[in-house]
């Protein structure tokens, strides 16, 4: 087991679901006919799913800077339902329970710290946590920590940034193959663009994070047929001890796991995904993130966005939300160390 750098967990703690998600699955391949497409035959795609795997993983994709959908795989797109019927009451399906998306090209993985390095090398970007002079971080609670308030295991950092995980004096060297975290929305959407792609609507995600599949193991803690945990969560007693049986107590390299039945890794745990849509409608339940509560008190509140697919940080006792209908807020220029995004391209319409 490998440890690394804490982050931040999110969601609001709970424990209403917790017995209904402890059942495991064994990520079961895509039924046959499903969007992974036969555009994908011949590319280059990342040779991860276990532990060996993702640690020799340098976290650039092959082809990367010749190719211009290096690390994607298409998926052709169709109706699946929206939502569950299990879980949280803002994941309830919308409208008759179907939805369609287009086609679309997806990141196989989690955008990481090497590729958004290349990004400010290639463009000089100064994300919004460099220029707020901090970002929200998850560390470990003492017990003085959590008598004297709520949310113990979150704090204000000042220097906090994608460079700096833990503030002044922290660095990246080395983790080139983790996720990119403390970015905000508009941080992601300055790289995608970059590369002319964009964020992933709701369901966008949710499709590519169902990966053709809508049944009630969906809504389980992921565990392969041998019962060991199938993605990136918090095992034992939040936010004090983790047992990390899942081989991480923090972050984890990118494709660590078995990947989905469209050949993405991670879209369940390790950290949360921002996508483009904004947390408002009658899909939702939350008021305001965690995160925010430790935040500045000068500093202002912008647009709660969507946030996709849990964080290594939920738990049977705390936020419970390592499934693909799962969803979340974080206020879109907020930095916090338990997020970070993938990309789409859009067929042309």
């Amino acid at each position: 087991m490998r440890l690394r750098f804490w982050t931040i967990g999110a969601a609001l703690a709970a424990t209403l679901f917790a017995a209904a998600f402890a059942v495991g699955y064994a990520n079961p391949a895509a039924p046959a006919g499903a969007a992974f497409d036969e555009l994908n035959r011949g590319r280059a795609l990342a040779p991860l799913g276990s532990e060996r795997a993702c640690e020799r993983y340098a976290g650039l994709p092959a082809k990367w800077g010749d190719d211009p959908k290096a690390g994607m795989v298409h998926l052709r797109g169709g109706a699946f339902v929206f939502g569950s019927t299990r879980g949280y009451a803002d994941e309830r399906p919308v409208g008759d329970g179907k939805t369609r998306v287009g086609g679309f090209w997806i990141d196989q993985t989690d955008v990481t710290i090497a590729q958004f390095a290349a990004f400010v090398q290639a463009t000089g970007y100064v994300t919004e946590a460099e220029q707020q002079g901090g970002a929200a971080v998850f560390h470990v609670p003492t017990r003085d920590e959590m008598n004297a308030r709520d949310l113990a295991w979150w704090s204000w950092v000042k220097g906090a940034s994608w460079q700096h995980p833990r503030g002044p004096g922290s660095d990246v060297k080395g983790l080139g193959n983790l996720p990119v975290t403390l970015v905000t929305q508009r941080d992601a959407l300055a790289y995608a663009h970059w590369l002319g792609r964009d964020l992933p609507t709701e369901a966008e995600w949710e499709y590519a994070g169902k990966a053709g599949r809508d049944d009630a193991s969906l809504d389980a803690a992921p565990r392969d047929a041998n019962g060991k945990p199938a993605a990136n969560y918090w095992q034992g007693a939040f936010p004090v001890l983790d047992t990390a049986e899942d081989g991480h107590a923090g972050l984890a390299p990118v494709g660590c796991y078995a990947a989905n039945g469209f050949r993405l890794y991670d879209m369940i745990g390790n950290a949360w995904e921002w996508t483009k849509d904004a947390y408002t409608g009658p899909h939702q339940s939350h008021t305001n993130g965690d995160t925010a509560a430790v935040a500045p008190p000068t500093r202002r509140h912008d647009t709660p966005m969507v946030i996709k697919g849990g964080s290594f940080l939920c738990s049977r006792d705390y936020c419970v939300r390592y499934r693909a209908s799962s969803r979340e807020q974080q206020e879109a220029d907020l930095g916090a160390s338990h997020i970070g995004f993938r990309t789409i391209l859009r067929d042309a319409s």
